[in-house]
């Protein structure tokens, strides 16, 4: 971007923009969360705002932006699912990440308990009852329950500044 271009910009966009680029910094896991809308599709998108919240009990956040085409599936259902993606994965991080309609056949996934979609061969899952929905201003803050999780391991798949990263070493 020229000086020239920079100056054209508000400065509430260029303030976001490099909010955007020092958020990036930190270092993420890569998810897709998943559940079922009002008609019974599955719905599932990428996500990078998963954390755990406790253990006792068990319960996990992520956040979803209120304009998101599956807002409403996620904000209404009472279930959802969370899968932790390999390192080999990033086609479905991708895949989930975009607008496209089919995205369930384009993979592998079986209906789980609570008849939620579940992606085959994830390091991990979570399938979680929502508890809560926090306004969180541009998004809304999910809070579930696990009721269930299995782990099969692997390298995750990480993101870091605007891209896809491996693991160091040992």
């Amino acid at each position: 971007m020229t000086a020239d271009s920079n100056r054209a910009l508000s400065p509430a966009f260029s303030r976001s923009r490099a909010l955007r680029d020092t958020l990036g910094q930190f270092a993420t896991g890569v998810t897709v969360v998943t559940t079922r809308d009002a008609d019974g599709q599955p719905v599932g998108m990428t996500v990078n705002s998963f954390n755990s919240v406790s253990l006792e009990p068990p319960l996990v956040l992520w956040s979803i932006d209120k304009q998101a085409l599956g807002y409403n599936a996620f904000t209404a259902n009472d279930h959802f699912a969370v899968h932790v993606l390999k390192a080999d994965q990033q086609h479905i991080s991708n895949l989930f990440a975009g607008r496209g309609s089919d995205k369930f056949g384009q993979v592998h996934w079986h209906s789980g308990p609570a008849q939620l979609p579940l992606l085959d061969d994830c390091a991990a899952h979570f399938l979680c009852r929502r508890v809560q929905c926090i306004d969180g201003g541009d998004h809304t803050i999910l809070l579930g329950e696990v009721l269930e999780f299995t782990a099969s391991g692997g390298e995750p798949l990480v993101f870091h500044r605007g891209r896809y990263r491996a693991l160091a070493g040992d």
